[in-house]
């Protein structure tokens, strides 16, 4: 998924209909301290189906969000409970940066 983009994840490319479910199902996971869910903070970075397995990469706000044990399993259980598949998560190490939010999203936060 790129800044300002829709979803693109690779389990898009076989599975559209489960990247959907995916998408609606991780609308529902809120990161707490900013009130905003990780679709619309763009937070989940790719989503894969390997081997009938899924795995997920993830990034948070900030580095050391104290949050960030709680939001990856939300997310990774999630995932596994839409799948029916055994689903592993991975938290990237790419840097969030606003533009990364759903379009319209920043606005509340006057940053676009």
């Amino acid at each position: 998924m790129n800044p300002q983009t829709p979803l693109s994840w690779k389990i898009g490319i076989l599975y559209p209909d489960k990247e959907k479910q995916l998408e609606q199902a991780f609308r529902q996971i809120y990161d707490p301290e900013i009130g905003l869910n990780i679709i619309e903070l763009g937070l989940v970075r790719d989503v894969s189906i390997e081997a009938s397995k899924a795995h997920i990469v993830m990034i948070m706000t900030t580095p050391f969000c104290p949050f960030a044990p709680a939001l990856l399993e939300a997310t990774r259980s999630k995932a596994q409970s839409v799948l029916g598949l055994e689903t592993t998560i991975e938290m990237g190490m790419e840097m969030w940066d606003p533009t990364y939010m759903e379009e319209g999203t920043g606005a509340e936060w006057g940053l676009f």
